[in-house]
């Protein structure tokens, strides 16, 4: 009987020891609220099959805002406003056709997969066809730049197989969707197109935003699927090739758009506020479901899951749906404006907009005390996926209050490797998206916020 009571005396302590903690109690709780009764994936079905792609300044957009007003407000936000700002108003205008007409001395015809370029303006009525002038990048411009007159640019910058982060090449690859068509229009180009930024394996057209030099001619830019992009720079290394190219973008007057903010009031700290987003707007050659539907949806979910879970917060939370990141980033740059006009502080943002794929980490950007703290905090978020808090990260939308109050800012960063190749194009839809996947970067990000509410 002595030997029981020793034993027992001695076990006691080392499980009073193995307790779960009040934070992982408090986010497996979150976790299985969600899993069980989350209402992202039922929420991304509505925004992309209902209201599907979002353009700024689009009738789609405009039902967007009003979908994401009601729905905070049905799933129990304190407060939920609308914060206006003007965005631009680019319109697609038709569909976008290439044709190869002539290869050598034989007339042709062979149709490429194409989009024109967000923010292109379109090529005359009818459109226009030239010779095609491919090169692989700026430096080859340059030493070809004498026979660039009256030339259609093909510029086929590839995405650099050997980076694992396809970021990265999306990254420098930019650069020509940006910058191509005043680069070519600055040597009397008509028009470009380029090969679409992606890695992927098949043959869907890519948008995304361009911009123009206003002291150059603005030329139609556009976009090619990967297989038609590699047909025609090799048909163009043996033979003269020429190519139609129509598009019809234009622009309207910029028109109101809107965040849409939902709060949860803080219990003791209420003029402190940490901001959670993603950004309502998309392109409209899919549903933007990936881009950013799924930080959307998770960014509701994460306010719903703790209304769920009776969880009081210590700051408040700004729940945000931002408008116009996409090709001018109005939105972010408004919200930050009106923060600083405001007594009310941020203390922290985190943002969505990688994709909805399966959660790996976050990448933060804040200083060395800070991150040392939010990479204590990992054994408690490892059962849900992640594993890295790594240094440097954020959001496009964030981005703007980052810079003006210089406040720690981080991003979901969810397996990417296939996110490339859905985003910008048709096939960014709702059944795209893992249910799992979505829910459990809801998630991460639900515990994210609740530790650094607790501990900042």
């Amino acid at each position: 009987m002595l030997k029981i009571l020793l034993l027992g005396i001695w076990v006691l302590p080392c499980i009073a020891l193995a307790q779960p903690s009040t934070d992982s109690l408090l986010i497996k709780k979150i976790s299985d609220d969600v899993l069980t009764r989350g209402k992202a994936y039922d929420l991304l079905h509505q925004l992309t099959k209902q209201i599907g792609g979002r353009l700024a300044g689009s009738p789609q957009f405009m039902k967007a805002v009003l979908w994401g007003q009601q729905t905070m407000k049905e799933l129990g936000a304190d407060t939920v406003y609308l914060q206006q700002c003007m965005v631009p108003h680019w319109v697609r205008g038709g569909k976008d056709v290439a044709t190869v007409v002539q290869m050598g001395s034989r007339k042709v015809k062979k149709s490429l997969s194409v989009t024109a370029l967000g923010n292109s303006l379109g090529t005359k009525p009818g459109g226009i066809t030239a010779p095609v002038l491919a090169v692989r990048n700026f430096t080859e411009l340059e030493v070809h730049k004498a026979e660039a007159k009256g030339k259609i640019i093909f510029f086929n910058y590839t995405f650099n197989p050997t980076y694992v982060i396809p970021g990265r090449a999306y990254g420098e690859s930019g650069a020509y969707r940006r910058n191509g068509a005043s680069a070519a229009a600055k040597y009397g180009a008509v028009g470009i197109v380029i090969r679409s930024l992606s890695g992927s394996t098949d043959n869907n057209a890519h948008t995304g935003v361009m911009a123009y030099n206003d002291s150059l001619p603005k030329i139609p830019a556009a976009a090619l699927g990967l297989q038609d992009a590699d047909s025609l720079f090799a048909w163009c290394q043996h033979m003269p090739v020429q190519l139609h190219l129509e598009t019809h973008g234009y622009f309207l007057p910029d028109t109101i758009g809107y965040n849409v903010i939902g709060v949860l009031k803080g219990m003791e700290l209420p003029q402190q506020y940490i901001t959670v987003g993603g950004h309502l707007d998309s392109w409209d050659e899919g549903e933007g479901a990936h881009d950013d539907g799924a930080g959307v949806v998770q960014t509701i979910e994460v306010m719903r899951a703790f209304k769920a879970v009776s969880y009081r917060p210590k700051h408040s939370i700004h729940f945000v749906l931002f408008a116009n990141e996409e090709n001018g980033l109005r939105g972010g740059n408004e919200y930050a404006r009106v923060a600083a006009l405001q007594t009310n502080q941020p203390v922290f943002a985190l943002e969505s907009d990688e994709g909805g794929f399966t959660p790996r980490g976050f990448g933060c950007s804040t200083s060395t005390e800070q991150l040392a703290l939010m990479r204590s905090w990992i054994p408690l978020l490892q059962p849900y996926g992640i594993d890295m808090i790594a240094a440097g990260g954020g959001g496009a939308d964030i981005g703007p209050l980052a810079r003006h109050f210089k406040i720690p800012v981080c991003g979901l960063m969810p397996d990417n490797q296939r996110y490339f190749d859905i985003h910008h194009t048709k096939a960014d839809v709702f059944e795209a998206v893992n249910k799992r996947e979505l829910l459990l970067g809801a998630i991460n990000m639900a515990g994210l916020v609740y530790l650094v509410d607790k501990y900042f």
